[in-house]
């Protein structure tokens, strides 16, 4: 059974959970913004807090337009304009609505599925989890730009991190790697925070690039 496999069977019987736990992170995280709070930085140090709002709702609907539902953001989620028309808060929310009825459509035995990623088609459960891990480390750049309570617990970013480590070939090189490696390489995430947390959320966020705070 190879890495790819493994993370598969383990996060099967769970993805669907992860994927509305970490919805409900970002959007409650969202909801929690204060008005004098859209532009203040956040732990993405090129964006502010309403940049990566649009990145992570873009994010969303590029995997809804993969799973043929929609047409994918209007803009590029890597260039995020920091200018919002209406609130962020119900751009949110249209993109988790979209992305989540799309996920729906996705049946149980249904072995892989297509992706925005690089990797593009990957395992259901890993791709899944893929998606849900960019809502949920965005939610928690959000909070702790906005003062608020970290959205992630131990058990969330245990499934998290299982996908993120998940082993796939390369895109480019066809080399067995880790899920995460060519999207860091291609500044998706900064280099691994070295140190030891002692909890899944740190391993997470240590990992991903993020100094656990």
């Amino acid at each position: 059974m190879n890495a790819t496999t493994t993370a598969a069977t383990t996060l099967r019987p769970v993805w669907r959970g992860v994927l509305a736990d970490s919805y409900r992170a970002l959007e409650s995280v969202v909801a929690g913004v204060r008005a004098d709070q859209w532009h203040l930085p956040t732990p993405c140090s090129e964006w502010d807090v309403t940049q990566v709002v649009q990145h992570a709702a873009g994010d969303q609907l590029a995997f809804a337009k993969f799973l043929g539902i929609g047409d994918g953001p209007a803009y590029n989620p890597f260039e995020p304009s920091g200018a919002v028309d209406g609130a962020p808060a119900e751009l949110v929310r249209g993109a988790i609505e979209q992305t989540a009825l799309a996920w729906s459509t996705v049946d149980d035995a249904t072995e892989t599925v297509p992706t925005p990623l690089p990797h593009g088609a990957l395992a259901t459960p890993v791709a899944a989890v893929m998606c849900a891990l960019d809502a949920a480390v965005h939610a928690w750049d959000i909070a702790i730009a906005t003062g608020q309570a970290s959205p992630l617990t131990d058990e969330l970013a245990t499934h998290l991190l299982a996908a993120a480590r998940a082993g796939h070939p390369a895109p480019g090189s066809g080399e067995t790697a880790e899920i995460v490696e060519p999207l860091r390489q291609w500044g998706a995430y900064a280099a691994i925070v070295d140190g030891s947390s002692g909890d899944a959320v740190g391993d997470l966020l240590r990992y991903l690039g993020r100094e656990p705070r």
